[in-house]
């Protein structure tokens, strides 16, 4: 049984574990508190969103929808590694799930299968809803992999919880299927090498066992400076061409047929006028060609 962490305290924890935090609109008041209780809290859920792009995924998580109010989680993973928090209290993650799923998290023992749907997992579980497809096919970017670790092991490591604590919502709700694209067992096992090496814990791994490799901690991101409207002409040939249509891509603005390549192209410009257009520029606003805003909004990474 723990108290829910308090605003401040989330993201202390989340940053000292090396994440980069983003705090969404008015978060730390943002909850459902009043459709019922929040806490005592037992362990971390981890979901995927069905959605793409970051912006619209974290905007879709703090409102909700028509059938379901947000906030529908506490935070929200992107694909480059950095937490987006849209909600401190209830959500709507987890939904109803199996009380004996439950008490093997409070208990951290194996979880049983799942087969009933009696028990309110809103109360009781962190969520975090991470950005991808859920087809199978969307790719799990190795950042977003570790940012999930990484907040897994910062929640666990502020309450004394195992990585046994840390489940996925296929494993607490009948019908679910997240997250998909990796396994949560493969997730635990990560954790649980953070949570030993981070915390002092056994001097050293089960015999015959290789110790686990020290994980680097992510250094920080460095974005492109905006290069001037006049970069973008024809016959331009740079990385930095490249390295914006792939964040297009990843917002879910790519109207490439091929690429993105180095080459400035009208796939390009189509492309950055659906960010504009995403942003909510029109008109001659959203002709195409970048401006220093909207750049520095896209976050073009360098190298």
């Amino acid at each position: 049984m723990a108290t829910p962490l308090s605003a401040d305290r989330l993201v202390d924890v989340l940053r000292s574990e090396g994440l980069r935090v983003v705090e969404h609109r008015s978060w730390r008041t943002h909850n459902r508190n009043h459709k019922g209780l929040w806490g005592p809290v037992h362990g971390v859920m981890v979901h995927h969103t069905v959605t793409s792009g970051t912006e619209s995924s974290v905007e879709l998580c703090y409102n909700g929808h028509a059938t379901l109010p947000g906030p529908l989680c506490h935070g929200v993973i992107a694909k480059d590694g950095t937490v987006h928090l849209v909600g401190n209290g209830r959500a709507n993650h987890a939904g109803l799930g199996d009380g004996e799923v439950l008490r093997a998290v409070i208990g951290e023992t194996s979880l049983p299968v799942k087969n009933e749907a009696d028990t309110d997992g809103n109360r009781y579980f962190y969520g975090f809803e991470c950005v991808n497809l859920g087809d199978g096919k969307d790719p799990w970017p190795e950042a977003q992999l570790l940012a999930i670790e990484q907040a897994s092991g910062a929640i666990c490591r502020a309450h004394g919880w195992s990585q046994r604590s840390v489940i996925g919502h296929l494993e607490w709700q009948p019908g679910k299927v997240d997250p998909r694209g990796f396994t949560m067992d493969a997730m635990r096992t990560r954790v649980a090498a953070r949570l030993a090496q981070d915390s002092g814990g056994p001097a050293g791994p089960p015999a015959g066992r290789p110790a686990p490799r020290p994980r680097p901690r992510p250094r920080p991101v460095a974005y492109e400076p905006f290069p001037g409207a006049a970069f973008f002409a024809s016959g331009r040939r740079s990385a930095i061409v490249t390295a914006m249509g792939r964040r297009l891509v990843a917002e879910g603005c790519g109207r490439y047929r091929v690429g993105p390549g180095p080459s400035w192209s009208e796939a390009d410009r189509s492309s950055y006028a659906a960010w504009q257009r995403k942003l909510g520029y029109t008109g001659r606003d959203a002709d195409g060609t970048p401006g220093r805003r909207s750049w520095d909004r896209l976050k073009v990474p360098k190298g």
